[in-house]
């Protein structure tokens, strides 16, 4: 019974993946996510149901449009997979309850941010809605039923996670913009982000997101220094690590937070 619900979540991780494509593909050009019926982009022919089985239409196609031949972005399956694997490790961490539901929901935004603000450098402020709307939710409900996720038995940590995720990028940023006199060493977007991320996982979690998403972020850009694909001065989109950062922690934030507290014994 157990592998067969895994199936079902992964299968339905798989639809929901294809739908973050379009969100991603169509959200930043302005564009409506329900009409017009999905399209090839080269040739401009309306797929059909066959040509959007989420990865399999992929592969059996080779990567390649049915009608014209031209290739189709490796982006779309990849952005499934990922969807269906989140589900799955969420169903195995929170099985089916309403943390499950929270953290899935919070994990499809973070996709599609991750994946828009890699290519646009932007995060749209639909995303934020959603997440601030469904996190101001999810504070009503904790007022009545205690969230786990949140750790504290107390109905104010949402709003406290608000408070220190916007609070600390906005101080980085007013710093960064006194430093290195730019109008933008923190995005808005990044700061609102945040907010969202406070009021799904509570003040001590938002602030091991920040640190692991900070920290990721601190990693790959050294790297990116020493293969001299960027400088010190190059801008990134920070979206990305934020996600990382957040998934990490939905998954391993209280365990990360009790070896740190063992260790200051």
């Amino acid at each position: 019974m157990q592998t067969l619900l895994i199936i079902y979540i992964l299968i339905f991780g798989l639809v929901i993946g294809c739908f973050l494509n379009v969100c991603i593909s169509r959200i930043p050009q302005k564009q409506s996510i329900i009409r017009p019926s999905s399209r090839c982009n080269s040739c401009g022919t309306t797929l059909r149901h066959l040509d959007l089985v989420p990865v399999f239409s992929f592969v059996f196609l080779r990567g390649k449009c049915r009608y014209c031949g031209e290739k189709v972005s490796a982006i779309n399956p990849i952005v499934e997979i990922i969807t269906a694997a989140v589900f799955v490790v969420l169903y195995l961490k929170y099985s089916l309850t309403v943390e499950f539901a929270a953290m899935a929901l919070l994990s499809c935004i973070l996709i599609c941010i991750a994946f828009i603000d890699a290519e646009y450098k932007i995060i749209p402020n639909g995303f934020i809605i959603i997440g601030l709307i469904s996190g101001s939710v999810l504070l009503l409900y904790n007022l009545f039923y205690p969230v786990d996720i949140f750790g504290d038995r107390v109905w104010f940590n949402p709003i406290l996670g608000f408070i220190v995720g916007t609070s600390f990028l906005l101080i980085v940023s007013l710093v960064g913009m006194l430093v290195y006199k730019s109008d933008d060493a923190m995005g808005m977007g990044d700061i609102k982000l945040f907010a969202v991320i406070g009021l799904f996982l509570g003040w001590r979690m938002t602030i091991i997101s920040l640190m692991l998403s900070v920290f990721t972020a601190a990693i790959v850009c050294v790297l990116l220094i020493i293969i001299k694909k960027n400088n010190r001065k190059s801008t990134i989109a920070f979206g990305p690590y934020i996600a990382i950062g957040t998934f990490i922690t939905i998954i391993y934030g209280w365990n990360l937070l009790e070896r740190y507290m063992t260790l200051l014994k």
